[in-house]
């Protein structure tokens, strides 16, 4: 196509994918806010799934004895964990409690720049998870901070954990698939462009 000219008239893009080529290009405020109500749905499935699932452990496992789930790899005995996973820092559970409310801070902050689904729903699964373990913290005995996580998944004896500990190891895996695709928070690749992830 020419001008009156002669000049070859080059297409101009419509602004949207203009927009979605360039490297500064933040999501827009409604793609923020639909990513933002995933996050939230994903993080109250994770949260109710491990405060009911302990729930019915308490309930069900208070005797203390062990309960063979699928062969001998996986059984069920209640613990309480004054630690993190592996129950590791058992002796810190002070440092645990805060080390928790720095990660739920961490995602909030990062979530305001939310432009994947993926990490909508990997930061999702941290964030209910966090605030599981975070919640015995305060509600289960001794209280004050420094209360023991209820766990009652064993997986051979290597060690026990709990549902939260299965939504924070898949969240792992979605950001370690995420870094190595060179997916940033925003959905852009790591080299600027912008690449449309749900």
């Amino acid at each position: 196509m020419q001008n009156e000219t002669g000049t070859p008239l080059t297409p101009t893009p419509p602004p949207e994918a203009a927009d979605d080529a360039s490297p500064d290009r933040q999501p827009d405020a409604p793609r923020r806010h639909r990513l933002f109500g995933l996050l939230v749905v994903i993080a109250v499935l994770a949260y109710a799934s491990d405060q009911v699932s302990k729930a019915i452990a308490l309930d069900r496992l208070g005797d203390g004895q062990s309960r063979s789930l699928i062969g001998d790899v996986i059984s069920l005995k209640l613990i309480g964990n004054p630690g993190a996973a592996l129950s590791l820092g058992a002796g810190n559970t002070w440092v645990m409690t805060i080390i928790a409310a720095v990660v739920l801070v961490a995602i909030a902050f990062v979530a305001k720049g939310l432009g994947s689904r993926t990490w909508a729903v990997a930061l999702g699964a941290l964030l209910g998870s966090a605030l599981g373990n975070l919640t015995d913290r305060f509600v289960r005995p001794p209280g004050g901070g420094q209360g023991h996580v209820v766990d009652f998944i064993d997986y051979n004896g290597w060690f026990i954990g709990n549902v939260a500990d299965i939504w924070i190891v898949a969240a792992a895996i979605l950001i370690v698939l995420l870094a190595l695709l060179g997916i940033g928070v925003d959905g852009r690749r790591d080299h600027g462009t912008r690449r449309r992830d749900g």
